[in-house]
């Protein structure tokens, strides 16, 4: 189960440049596209004359146009015309409220009259010219919430990223998990060792020795629904780890959106935003080759443990303190979903009355 009362990225604005977008966001079919004035929009991506998906349609005077028989369907999800048809009376079709901010393309698959547009995640990095930002798309066969696992604890570095960001370090540094609201944080420091190759490079990128002792840190936040950004850096050793002044280390935040498709697969927005020399576009494309490299890793491992839970249903997992981060992020998703699924209680007003 996932929460559907929330903003999830649903495409990056590239991916709906040239034709519509059909993608399963929560188990709703919808379709994306650029209507009137260049505006997203979002409706479902079901025609009602045949039962086509309309994203296998084009755009036309901001309307999308069936690619079977020709209806036009408007931003509002009704049915504008059809070639030779009547149309009036048409059933209208699920419109989605839909934004396009920081770079991606978000979408609420629940109640629509709950979507606030307000309530988008700032991304302070997204919108300053001192953060360079690089990242991609997986489509990974996993229930969200193994990813969100996952990302909550680093441990697993050590074995699937053994190449490129792991180290026998990580397991000797004992992860930290508080939770404030609806955020949960597990923060790991270690100090004093040596840079693994990722790290290296970066350095190198902010042109930093790459052979010296450093400190490094991995600060994980999740908030809801299934966001997930890590702080991520490594800094000359004795000047301060987290708190060094920037000329002593190179530093990141790693962007995680998981976007639930159905029960058991995710649409997953990776990146990395940094701001040490954010000009130099060489370096963003290294990096972000580097990360999606990384991620890749995670995707096989990720896909059998979800094979392997759907073959052993009646299995107990066991829950180690490293686990804190993902057990705590699966309270707050249960108390989320749970809230959903109640019916809203409208006061009811009592006029008059008195002793019978």
């Amino acid at each position: 189960m996932f929460p559907k009362n929330a903003w999830y990225v649903a495409c990056t604005p590239d991916e709906i440049d040239s034709k519509p977008l059909g993608r399963m966001i929560c188990g709703e079919r919808i379709v994306f596209y650029r209507g009137h004035q260049g505006r997203v929009a979002a409706v479902e991506d079901f025609c009602p004359h045949r039962g086509a998906p309309l994203s296998l349609g084009y755009v036309e005077d901001g309307n999308l146009v069936c690619g079977y028989h020709g209806l036009v369907m408007g931003c509002d999800g009704s049915v504008v015309s059809m070639p030779g048809q009547r149309v009036r009376g048409f059933p209208c079709n699920k419109r989605f409220a839909v934004e396009e901010r920081y770079g991606f393309i978000w979408v609420w698959p629940g109640d629509q009259e709950k979507a606030d547009p307000a309530s988008i995640h700032h991304l302070e990095w997204a919108d300053s010219p001192d953060w360079a930002y690089g990242g991609g798309l997986f489509h990974i066969g996993c229930d969200y919430r193994l990813m969100i696992d996952n990302l909550m604890d680093l441990t697993h570095e050590t074995y699937v990223h053994a190449s490129s960001i792991g180290q026998k370090e990580i397991d000797e540094a004992a992860p930290k998990t508080t939770v404030d609201g609806d955020t949960v944080t597990t923060a790991r420091h270690m100090e004093n060792i040596m840079a693994p190759p990722f790290w290296q490079m970066a350095l190198r990128g902010n042109n930093l020795a790459d052979d010296v002792p450093v400190d490094r840190w991995q600060i994980c936040r999740f908030s809801p629904p299934s966001h997930v950004l890590i702080e991520v850096g490594v800094a000359h050793a004795g000047h301060g780890g987290y708190d060094a002044d920037p000329k002593y280390k190179a530093s990141s935040i790693v962007v995680d959106f998981i976007t639930p498709e159905t029960e058991t697969s995710i649409w997953y927005f990776w990146g990395m935003a940094r701001s040490f020399n954010p000009q130099d576009q060489a370096l963003t494309e290294s990096i972000r080759e580097g990360q999606g490299k990384i991620f890749s890793e995670d995707l096989e491992m990720l896909e059998r443990q979800q094979r392997n839970l759907l073959a052993y249903p009646d299995r107990t997992l066991l829950k180690l303190n490293i686990d804190a981060g993902g057990v705590q992020a699966r309270k707050i998703l249960d108390r989320l979903i749970a809230a959903e699924s109640e019916p809203d209680v409208v006061p009811v007003k009592i006029v008059g009355g008195g002793a019978a």
